[in-house]
């Protein structure tokens, strides 16, 4: 087996590309006739494999998913339920999850929605091709920000750093500290599934009644940054990552595993665009053309010469 510190997206990864083995079906597969049941039979395994690396990375059992539960009750069943203590699902952390995956589900021509289609186009099956976009979400630049956001807030507290301590190290251009969670390369003004994340963090981080120093210190850099006329004058404003890893935290979902969480809500999104091209009678492989940017006559030694 994998060891119990892998990072979970490799794994994730490698065993997405497995299923393949496992189901080889797939590779001949009717888009019109049999779609159905293998796009529901990745989706309810993604999200299982995911569940059974955190029990792996705990040395615990794993827990079978119950077809009496919901596809993100069943979910969190499967992380934290014990034999040996009750654990009741909070319907709470049901709610944001699901709102949560939603959001994720697709956002045009991304990194990792790229890569799958390019995947697609050399007639890979679905499960190599979700497998190649799982591996693009993993970098901290695409699906590993809500990680960086976590990471950000706790060096800030830990190094007792204000909202204005931050905001002013990303602006010095000597520093190359930057405030991860903003910005957006499609939004220039506050990214509309940000929003919504930010009413789920609220409900959820509030819900116990205690006050979570992350929460306050992210909730006064949002007030600092998006009132700083550097962040306004650039199009900086809080994307979805900002808040997501807050939530995640809270459901007691660990910092590594965050990026997997949101590889199970894009899932809806790369399948739609392996099918969007698995459908397309003119199908040709990808190949984006490159401009070549550099020295176009260079002076060559005779080979005695050299």
């Amino acid at each position: 087996g994998y060891p119990f510190d892998a990072h979970p997206m490799s794994v994730l990864a490698a065993m997405s590309v497995s299923l393949s083995a496992f189901y080889p079906d797939m590779d001949d597969i009717d888009p019109e006739m049999q779609v159905d049941f293998a796009v529901t039979r990745l989706v309810s395994k993604i999200r299982t494999i995911t569940a059974f690396q955190y029990r792996h990375m705990r040395g615990e059992d794993f827990v079978n998913p119950s077809y009496k539960l919901s596809y993100c009750e069943n979910f969190l069943n499967m992380l934290f339920s014990s034999p040996v203590l009750d654990y009741k699902i909070n319907p709470l952390h049901v709610k944001a999850l699901n709102q949560l995956l939603i959001l994720h589900a697709d956002h045009e021509q991304n990194c990792s929605t790229t890569a799958v289609r390019l995947t697609a186009s050399s007639e890979a099956n679905l499960y190599a091709s979700v497998s190649a976009g799982i591996c693009a979400l993993w970098g901290y630049k695409h699906g590993g920000a809500n990680q960086a956001v976590i990471e950000m807030l706790e060096e800030a507290i830990a190094n007792g750093w204000s909202a204005s301590d931050m905001v002013e190290k990303a602006k010095d251009k000597s520093n190359p500290y930057l405030v991860m969670g903003f910005g957006h390369r499609v939004y220039k003004t506050f990214d509309p599934r940000a929003k919504v994340a930010k009413r789920l963090c609220k409900e959820v981080l509030g819900e116990s009644g205690d006050q979570d120093p992350l929460l306050t210190l992210a909730l006064e850099l949002e007030d600092v940054a998006t009132k700083d006329q550097y962040f306004i004058e650039r199009g900086l404003y809080p994307n979805i990552d900002f808040y997501t890893g807050l939530i995640f935290r809270r459901m007691g979902i660990p910092t590594n595993m965050f990026t997997t969480l949101f590889a199970i809500g894009r899932l809806p999104g790369w399948i739609a665009h392996w099918l969007e091209w698995k459908k397309d009678p003119y199908g040709k492989i990808g190949r984006p053309r490159q401009v070549y940017d550099g020295p176009f006559v260079r002076k060559v030694h005779d080979i005695k010469e050299r």
